[in-house]
C-alpha cells in the first residue's frame, strides 16, 4: 500500500504561477488532511495562505502546519457555530482586502447516522450533515463573492459515492450529491463575475475523517485492486489537481467534478 506521497519529477513545483494570489484553506485537521496537501501545493506555487482550525482542541495540530507554510492568517472556524465563518472572511477582508482562492474540505455526520443505513438516518443527523458538508460551502461562496473582485476559484471536496452507490458510504452519498449540484449552480450564478467553481473528487485516502466510515480498510484495499493505476492517491495528488484548477491553465473550466482516483471511477 502506498503510504507516502509519490515522488514528483525534479522541478515539478518550481513555479510561481500562484504568486500574488491569496488562498483560504478550510479543513486542515493534521498533516494527513486533504486540505493540508492542497495548502502545501498552493504555497509551493507562490500563494499566500489563510488557514483555519476547528477549535482549541485542534489548534495544536494545525498551528505548526500553518507556521511551516508561512500562513499570513490563522483563525478558528467551526462552520456549525453561528458567526465563525463570517469572522474568517471579516479577518480576510481586514488583512488582505481581497481573495483569489477558497477551498472547502470539511464534512461531518453524526456517527450513528454515518455508520447506519441511509434508510434509518435521523432527520436531525441528515440536517447536520447537509449543513456542515454542503450548505457551509454555499455560505462560503456568498462571503467570498465580494472579496473576489477580479474573479477567483472556489473548490469543494466530493467523493465518487455522490454518483454511484459505494457500500457503507450511506448518508454521505446524498449529501455529496447535493454538494456537487451546488457546485454547478454556483458556477452558473458566479460565472459573470469570473468566479469559477469546482468539485474535486479524490479516491479513498487514509484521513481521519474517512476513518469514520464502516469497513474503510476494505474500501482502501479494493481501490488498489480495481484502480487502473494500481495505487492509492495521496494528498499531494489532490493538491496538484486543485492547484491546476486555480491557474490560468483552467481558465475556461467551471462547474466540473474532477476525479483524482487513479482511474477507479471508470471501472464497472
Amino acid at each position: 500500500m502506498n503510504d507516502h506521497p509519490a515522488e514528483l519529477p525534479p522541478g515539478a513545483l518550481q513555479s510561481n504561477i500562484l504568486h500574488g494570489k491569496r488562498a483560504l484553506v478550510v479543513g486542515i485537521a493534521n498533516e494527513h488532511s486533504i486540505a493540508y496537501g492542497c495548502a502545501r501545493v498552493f504555497r509551493q506555487l507562490g500563494a499566500e495562505l489563510a488557514i483555519t482550525y476547528l477549535n482549541e482542541k485542534a489548534r495544536p495540530y494545525v498551528e505548526p502546519l500553518a507556521k511551516e507554510l508561512g500562513a499570513s492568517i490563522l483563525v478558528p472556524c467551526d462552520v456549525g457555530r453561528d458567526g465563525e465563518l463570517e469572522a474568517v472572511f471579516g479577518r480576510i477582508g481586514e488583512t488582505w482586502g481581497s481573495l483569489d482562492i477558497a477551498l472547502h474540505s470539511i464534512a461531518f455526520a453524526p456517527k450513528e447516522d454515518l455508520q447506519g443505513r441511509l434508510l434509518d438516518s435521523s432527520g436531525e443527523g441528515f440536517k447536520v450533515a447537509m449543513d456542515i458538508s454542503c450548505h457551509s460551502f454555499i455560505r462560503m461562496a456568498r462571503l467570498a463573492e465580494p472579496l473576489m473582485k477580479e474573479g477567483g476559484t472556489l473548490l469543494a471536496m466530493s467523493y465518487h459515492g455522490a454518483n454511484k452507490v459505494v457500500p457503507n458510504y450511506n448518508l454521505m452519498g446524498p449529501v455529496k450529491a447535493a454538494l456537487e449540484s451546488a457546485v454547478r449552480y454556483l458556477a452558473y450564478e458566479l460565472g459573470e463575475k469570473h468566479i469559477r467553481v469546482h468539485a474535486v473528487s479524490p479516491g479513498p485516502l487514509k484521513t481521519r475523517a474517512a476513518s469514520g466510515l464502516k469497513d474503510f480498510d476494505v474500501l482502501l484495499t479494493e481501490a488498489i485492486e480495481r484502480a487502473p493505476i494500481g495505487e492509492l492517491v495521496d494528498i499531494d495528488d489532490v493538491g496538484l489537481t486543485a492547484a491546476y484548477l486555480t491557474t490560468p491553465f483552467a481558465r475556461r473550466l467551471t462547474g466540473t467534478t474532477t476525479y483524482v482516483d487513479g482511474g477507479l471511477s471508470i471501472m464497472a
